[in-house]
């Protein structure tokens, strides 16, 4: 059986509303359009909590934070766990990471083959929050509204030297698979190439911000009156501050331009992955998903970017396209735990490699057009500007998210999309809320995940110390590079280097051309 090349494109901070395949009236994204135009978009998609790191470690590992404890932004993960990228490697594919990926810890490549660039986040215990001083801000890096009244324009951010470096690395693997296809070896390859835009700072490139014009941005469409959030928006709000510092609505505005702005940008990237791929001719062998690990509120209900489960916050854009994939729409509930098992499940892989138990199932059904039972989504959230652990499930049109110290809030998506109307105590919804809590109390053992979470922060705040006052190395990744065998050197005649170098046009017999 041939096993189809995996290319897995990731945004950072993408809600899918932002773009033009999931409904943007504005929005200029072609390369994301045209990869959902002939593929298959998935309109239920979440993640599994809504903040970078534990977000993708679920990803990865196809688990949910609390199995295997990566709970914030600066929580282990673990080198035991299993990812998709040593069951990709088990099973004879080639595997690169190029981009963010925010581990934290000792291991920074957790079963990638390569990893050809570094990471733009640290890698220790700095960004450990404190449960036992829950309302206490970290202001080095906790998000505040400067943010977003510095957005606008620049000629270049750390995130553009960021984001243009991984694209360039992307389509230089991607290139020397060709060259190694040219050669004669055909081995099957999975790249990710993650990227940290659209990601705040809400700053965009000339280029890209001259796409958009200010009396086309839309504003919020939902903010309501500080006194009507519920307990945890509320909580939110005054972590970021954002019930304390007003913003005018120019200012809103300019964030979200400059925000749908980086959402072309990131697009570009798209395409030159894409084209990269053309480039070697393994378009009819490749399946391309784009994804995100999550999204962002930019305004919505009075919030900003994630940390909550409102749909701008928790959902993600999930596009598949390529080798035996449908073109169509799935409107089945799913989640990023989702696509280890999906790509197990493309690789010809089975249960008999998986070294851990799975939270997740393969979407190569609905990605093939099929039928799935399945129309479930499941979130848990334990970082910072919460006291005890949030949960969401998503099953079907309703959403039931749960904080033990707040009241139960429950949202029928498709009668009120815009989850205005808690309806957890309307008696219509009795039987459907009840049922939730039961299961929520089934699944979760929150007095017991809340002592384990404080335990893991006292444990790493004690090490982040120790390790700022010199004990052990750095754990940041730097991209292994030896000038000796690039290029022309000495290790290969010029004219083999010449030929090994130079690839051609694919389905051509011109080698002139």
């Amino acid at each position: 059986m041939t096993q189809p090349n995996i290319v897995v494109i990731m945004a950072d901070q993408l809600a899918p509303h932002w773009t033009g395949a999931y409904g943007h009236e504005i929005a200029k994204t072609p390369n994301i359009d045209a990869l959902a135009a002939r593929g298959m978009r998935f309109d239920a998609a979440y993640c599994n909590s809504p903040l970078c790191a534990p977000s993708r470690f679920a990803f990865m590992s196809g688990q949910l934070i609390s199995r295997i404890a990566a709970y914030d932004n600066a929580s282990e993960f673990r080198a035991s766990v299993p990812t998709f990228a040593h069951y990709l490697k088990a099973l004879g594919y080639r595997t690169c990471l190029s981009g963010k990926m925010h581990f934290v810890g000792p291991d920074q490549k957790h079963g990638f083959q390569d990893r050809v660039t570094t990471d733009i986040y640290p890698s220790d215990f700095a960004w450990t929050p404190d449960w036992e001083a829950p309302d206490e801000r970290i202001d080095k890096w906790y998000h505040n509204m400067e943010t977003v009244k510095e957005s606008g324009v620049a000629v270049a951010t750390f995130q553009t030297d960021y984001d243009d470096e991984v694209g360039f690395a992307a389509r230089r693997w991607l290139i020397d698979r060709g060259r190694e296809r040219a050669a004669g070896d055909n081995t099957p390859f999975c790249m990710v190439a993650s990227f940290i835009h659209p990601h705040d700072p809400y700053v965009a490139k000339p280029e890209w911000w001259d796409l958009y014009a200010d009396e086309d941005i839309d504003m919020p469409t939902y903010v309501p009156e500080l006194e009507d959030h519920d307990p945890f928006s509320r909580r939110l709000m005054d972590g970021i501050e954002a019930s304390v510092v007003p913003l005018t609505e120019e200012e809103v505005r300019r964030a979200r331009r400059a925000y749908l702005a980086n959402v072309s940008y990131f697009d570009s990237k798209v395409g030159e992955v894409v084209k990269a791929i053309e480039d070697i001719g393994e378009s009819d062998n490749t399946i391309i998903v784009v994804t995100a690990d999550h999204g962002d509120m930019l305004g919505e209900r009075g919030l900003w970017y994630k940390m909550n489960f409102f749909e701008h916050s928790a959902r993600v854009p999930l596009i598949m396209t390529g080798a035996g994939v449908a073109k169509g729409v799935a409107s089945n509930a799913c989640s990023l735990l989702d696509l280890l098992p999906t790509f197990v499940d493309i690789a010809g892989g089975d249960d008999s490699i998986i070294g851990e138990p799975l939270d997740g199932r393969s979407l190569l059904p609905l990605a093939r057009g099929e039928t799935d039972p399945t129309d479930e989504a499941i979130g848990e959230y334990c970082a910072e500007m919460t006291p005890y652990p949030v949960f969401m499930i998503r099953r079907g049109p309703l959403k039931y998210i749960h904080c033990d110290p707040d009241p139960p809030q429950l949202y029928d998506l498709v009668k009120d999309p815009l989850e205005k109307q808690n309806v957890a105590a309307d008696p219509a919804y009795h039987n459907a809320a009840a049922a939730f809590a039961a299961e929520v109390a089934e699944r979760w053992d929150s007095e017991k995940l809340r002592d384990n979470i404080i335990g893991t922060q006292k444990s790493r705040r004690a090490l982040h110390a120790a390790m700022e006052a010199g004990a052990g190395e750095h754990w940041d990744y730097n991209p292994p590079a030896d000038a000796s065998q690039q290029y022309v050197r000495n290790h290969m005649d010029w004219t083999v280097a010449a030929e090994h170098y130079r690839l051609n046009p694919r389905n051509t017999n011109d080698t002139n051309s």
